[in-house]
């Protein structure tokens, strides 16, 4: 018992570890869209007529809540 119960103390290390790695590279993705989402924004709201301005839809995910 002590064995497995070791094996899955190891186990559950490695996905922690594992899950550290993904969420860092996850909020590095966003930082390099922010750029990028940000010209389109603003190049968007500058070839919208400004009589009727539609709202930006959401399109990007806020991953450091």
């Amino acid at each position: 018992m002590e064995r497995l119960n070791f094996k899955l103390y190891l186990q559950n290390c490695y996905i922690m570890q594992e899950n550290e790695r993904l969420r860092k590279k996850a909020q590095l993705l966003n930082q390099e869209n922010q750029a990028p989402i940000s010209q389109l924004k603003q190049t968007l709201s500058q070839s919208r007529p400004s009589a009727h301005p539609k709202p930006f839809p959401a399109v990007m995910l806020d991953l450091n809540s």
